[in-house]
């Protein structure tokens, strides 16, 4: 009976023996998975007033996968693209169950083939340079955490690197000397280096020399020395977007994020004539194609290749044939 296999065993196992041991998944996929399955595992107990740990397999069908993305998406606000990373990480368990017991291969293939939802593709945000400028000065410099800010957005605007790589730096992640750079490690555990302005190095330097603190300890950290959470950093980054906000109208008409700044920067290099695939090397895209969006996003690259045109100044007109045997077909 299809019954008798108990969820909370094959949860367990997908999370120690899949992810963890085989595959090996970096922290912050195991983090994606688990906030999911967290969510999943309420939903079914609302559903069948049974608790997690009493669920079987057999509850979690295919219905109420569904109902639990249309929860997802109507009743928490998810966008699309939220809804379909949680049915990715839905899937892949239950693939590892169909691996695991034949038996319910039936089952699990109604969920593998329930679909992702279509979702827009919107033109990605960016600052321009006089709005980088206004950010970069919000923070108060005559405070320790406000010296930290600008250094941190600085290093932002300057690297491009995601969130989950900025609070995993560590000072000993820092070169500072010929050939300035951080070395991160990001998606898919690859570990990149990104070359350091001399702004971006005389701050760091600045910061680090104020800090004084271990090779192993945080780059960016709390006062009490704790590496910074995801959260934080989008605090931060909304704290002094507000403040230019109050001083720059053209801030109040967008939403700056993290992953705003991120996009920033890889405008930056496009706009600077830098090669696509330098910039996906630089981000630390897998492919090249994931580059292609800030294209589609820089107005001034389009005016360029429109400039290039030549206008159409031909009036219009009838076509006359010059031929009496070509009137005569023109005529049928």
């Amino acid at each position: 009976m299809i019954a008798t296999y108990p969820l909370p065993v094959y949860v367990q196992r997908f999370f120690t023996e899949r992810l963890l041991t085989q595959m090996r998944a970096s922290p912050n996929t195991i983090a994606s998975y688990r906030d999911t399955f967290r969510l999943l595992l309420k939903y079914a107990e609302a559903q069948t007033k049974l608790p997690p740990t009493e669920l079987h397999v057999a509850h979690v069908d295919a219905d109420m996968i569904g109902r639990f993305l249309t929860f997802c998406e109507e009743e928490r606000g998810n966008s699309a693209r939220s809804r379909n990373t949680r049915l990715a990480a839905i899937r892949s368990f239950f693939k590892y169950v169909a691996g695991c017991e034949p038996q319910l291969l039936h089952h699990c293939q109604k969920v593998l083939a329930m679909p992702s939802k279509r979702h827009e593709k919107r033109v990605v945000d960016f600052l321009t340079r006089d709005e980088m400028e206004t950010l970069l000065k919000a923070p108060d410099q005559s405070t320790w955490f406000g010296r930290r800010d600008r250094v941190l957005l600085l290093t932002m605007f300057q690297t491009g690197l995601r969130v989950s790589e900025l609070i995993g730096l560590r000072v000993r992640d820092v070169e500072l000397g010929t050939g300035p750079h951080l070395r991160c490690m990001g998606k898919g555990r690859k570990e990149r280096a990104t070359p350091l302005r001399a702004d971006s190095r005389d701050a760091l330097r600045s910061w680090l020399a104020q800090i004084d603190a271990e090779p192993s300890d945080p780059l960016f950290a709390t006062i009490r020395g704790a590496p910074l959470s995801r959260d934080a950093v989008e605090r931060i980054v909304r704290k002094h977007s507000a403040t230019a906000a109050s001083t720059s109208s053209t801030f109040r008409l967008k939403r700056v994020t993290p992953h705003v700044l991120r996009h920033t920067a890889a405008m930056q290099l496009l706009q600077s004539g830098v090669d696509r695939t330098i910039i996906a090397l630089w981000l630390g895209h897998e492919s090249i194609e994931t580059t292609q969006v800030y294209i589609h996003a820089d107005i001034e690259l389009k005016e360029r290749a429109m400039a290039l045109t030549k206008p159409v100044d031909s009036t219009g007109g009838r076509y006359q044939p010059g031929d009496e045997l070509l009137a005569f077909l023109e005529a049928l």
